[in-house]
């Protein structure tokens, strides 16, 4: 029983690491970063003009998006409660 217990808490414990993994700032940059220099390298390779900057779009689409999420899907909660 005493175990049933430890490993139900253990479960847990990792469901909410996993929760709080989805929502942290730390994944959004790594994403982010990720996109931008995927980005980076494809518009380079076919010439695209400005593409340090050009690379910025898909990047901060991602951030713009994952932080508008946030406050609209707390709306909805609500709205079904």
């Amino acid at each position: 029983m005493k175990e049933t217990l430890e490993q139900i808490a253990t479960r847990n414990k990792i469901k909410e690491l996993d929760k709080a993994w989805e929502t942290c700032w730390t994944r959004k940059i790594v994403i982010a970063a990720t996109t931008y220099v995927s980005a980076l390298i494809f518009l380079w390779m076919i010439a695209v003009p400005a593409p340090y900057f050009s690379a910025l779009v898909p990047a901060g689409g991602f951030l713009l998006s994952t932080s508008t999420l946030s406050p609209i899907k707390k709306w909805w909660i609500n709205k079904q409660s």
